[in-house]
């Protein structure tokens, strides 16, 4: 029990420090993996479903949505601001 705690520790650590060099799109794809595998195994929990499979599933489409919206913040950052110069300032 000593020693799977011990291993347990060690690749968590390992795992959270992996984490600090990724760019805006890598965290964002991985945040998506993660809530998407947590989704996919509670939906099969529920459903009585393979916990397995849901969690696959779960993490392939929330990766793609975490990468789409990526791509879409990126999107928005980089388009200029709408002006509202369609009115007339003729009084």
């Amino acid at each position: 029990m000593k020693k799977t705690l011990i291993i347990l520790s060690a690749t968590s650590i390992f795992a959270l420090s992996a984490c600090s060099n990724m760019s805006d799109t890598q965290q964002r794809t991985l945040s998506g993996a993660a809530i998407g595998s947590a989704a996919g195994v509670g939906i099969g929990a529920l459903t009585g479903g393979g916990l397995l499979w849901g969690a696959a599933g779960g993490a392939a489409i929330g990766a793609v949505g975490g990468y789409v919206y990526d791509q879409h913040e990126k999107t928005q950052s980089n388009s200029p601001p709408k002006s509202n110069s369609s009115k007339s300032t003729i009084n």
